[in-house]
């Protein structure tokens, strides 16, 4: 696997991935809804996507540097449990400490907010509602940078 900067002509196939997620049918289908990675998204944020040997999108991530945010992280349904998740955050981490931020918010899925704890995450907080999309709390979480 490899981990690389995206580009312009990643944008469908990065927003494919994300509306494809198991972890976001039912009653967390409403977030991603109409949501799409664009290439002026990819531009203007540090999108990276996890791919294997023959070009297959594994999943991605963007670090957003202003105010620090882990805004989007997806792996593919199929690419789960191999790994992709915890190298794509750990990349996202030296990016981030590549950049000189101190530390990445992160709120979280639900579901995942185990997933990112186990990798060094501590949570911080609760971010309340914001219907109509989401109607359930999310938990806040932080990633320090330091070593």
């Amino acid at each position: 696997m490899t981990i690389r900067r995206a580009v312009e002509q990643d944008a469908e196939r990065l927003t494919a991935l994300m509306q494809d997620s198991g972890a976001y049918r039912g009653q967390y289908a409403s977030i991603i809804s109409g949501y799409r990675v664009t290439a002026d998204y990819i531009a203007r944020h540090r999108v990276f996507a996890a791919v294997d040997a023959a070009g297959r999108l594994l999943g991605f991530y963007a670090l957003v540097l202003e105010p620090p945010e882990l805004d989007l992280a997806f792996v593919a349904d199929e690419a789960q449990g191999g790994g992709v998740g915890r190298r794509l955050v750990e990349h996202m981490i030296g990016q981030a400490r590549e950049a000189g931020l101190a530390e990445v918010r992160v709120v979280s899925h639900p579901p995942a907010e185990e997933f990112y704890r186990r990798l060094g995450a501590e949570r911080v907080g609760t971010v309340a509602p914001s219907p109509p999309r989401v109607v359930w709390e999310r938990p806040e979480l932080r990633f320090t940078t330091a070593r």
